[in-house]
């Protein structure tokens, strides 16, 4: 899906065949929670991708991304460390900090804009 981040011979073997895609838009940032098989479709990983658009100097636009391979095996422990981050974050550093009111995405469950 975002082949340009590597050179293409290396994106072939790494990438995997796409199978699901929730794409999160926050602030200017989106988020692209990715599902991937493996060649020959015997196993699954996912990839998440942080894209933040940039303007160049000419007055064009790229993306900058950052990506994350995470695989079965690490899901529960993953997991784990964000929500133990997310809730040390919320319980010692946002106790004064006003509340920010959230804002409805433009998608909707399936991830359709």
């Amino acid at each position: 899906m975002y082949s340009e981040d590597y050179d293409s011979a290396y994106a072939q073997d790494r990438q995997g065949e796409d199978v699901y895609s929730k794409p999160v838009r926050a602030g200017k940032r989106t988020y692209f929670f990715d599902v991937k098989a493996t060649k020959g479709r015997n196993d699954f990983f996912l990839t998440i991708t942080e894209s933040k658009r940039r303007v160049e100097t000419d007055g064009r636009f790229s993306y900058d991304k950052h990506k994350i391979f995470l695989y079965k095996e690490d899901f529960e422990k993953f997991v784990e460390g964000l929500q133990e981050t997310i809730d040390y974050i919320k319980t010692n550093c946002l106790k004064d900090a006003p509340e920010r009111p959230r804002r409805e995405s433009n998608y909707d469950e399936f991830g359709n804009f």
